[in-house]
């Protein structure tokens, strides 16, 4: 188990495998929760001692779960958390095709997303902001890479995340869909605050170094900035998605 979980801190083992490393009782729980694929519940129980995750655990177990317990010291050993709660799990999962993906409500799509650190807050952020999906455009981090997962607080297992491998592809699935595209540039002569968005609708952003290309902003339906005034060139990938979910949900 103690190998498994050090094997699946690499991309290509998860991807091979079809499986990630979730750590944290909320996280853990969540998945739990959404009825995700847990193949094994790691807990220290020197560390859960008292907590109503370790109930959670045993009725887990009951109910046919694997469940690996392990001492305090190796837990620490194997967690990138501070003070590591005592509580992770193996959960399989695999990122599937637009095909797969709700085309309604308001969706936030990434192009060439590379910071899985913005990935994970991002899906968190469409979570509470009760968007319909997470749409990953070309070749972008991986949700499943732990600090996406450790980011997303669980919202992992609430929000829709698909792949397509090129933005003529997502345009095309856009189209065939009836959804907007709403693409992001700091060059858009129209604020974000001042248009309307219809339903269904696709917020796009490109990539936190370069952008969206000057393809994408072509093909957009609607091209909207979020204005700066201060010496600031850009604003953080996430923080940016967060502004126009929001602002898409504001009656």
């Amino acid at each position: 188990m103690v190998k498994r979980v050090r094997l699946l801190a690499d991309r290509r083992h998860r991807r091979r495998e079809g499986a990630f490393v979730v750590d944290g009782v909320q996280p853990v729980w969540r998945a739990v929760e959404a009825g995700a694929a847990v193949e094994t519940l790691i807990v220290a129980p020197d560390l859960l001692a008292g907590s109503p995750a370790m109930r959670m655990v045993e009725e887990q177990e009951a109910l046919g779960t694997r469940v690996a317990r392990v001492s305090g010291e190796l837990f620490l050993r194997l967690s990138d958390r501070e003070g590591a709660p005592g509580l992770a799990a193996i959960v399989r999962g695999r990122v599937g095709g637009l095909s797969a993906l709700p085309a309604d409500g308001v969706l936030v799509a990434l192009h060439r997303v590379a910071n899985p650190g913005n990935l994970g807050t991002v899906i968190r952020t469409a979570d509470a902001a009760g968007a319909a999906g997470v749409v990953l455009v070309g070749d972008t981090t991986d949700p499943f890479a732990p600090a996406a997962v450790k980011a997303s607080m669980g919202s992992l297992f609430a929000v829709n995340v698909a792949h397509t491998p090129t933005l003529d592809a997502f345009f095309t699935w856009a189209a065939d869909h009836a959804v907007t595209v709403v693409a992001t540039s700091g060059y858009a002569s129209v604020d974000h605050w001042a248009t309307r968005y219809p339903r269904p609708v696709a917020v796009l952003l490109g990539s936190e170094g370069d952008g969206l290309p000057d393809e994408a902003l072509a093909r957009a339906d609607r091209r909207v900035r979020i204005p700066m005034t201060g010496t600031a060139e850009s604003l953080n990938l996430a923080v940016a998605a967060s502004l126009m979910l929001y602002e898409l949900n504001r009656p």
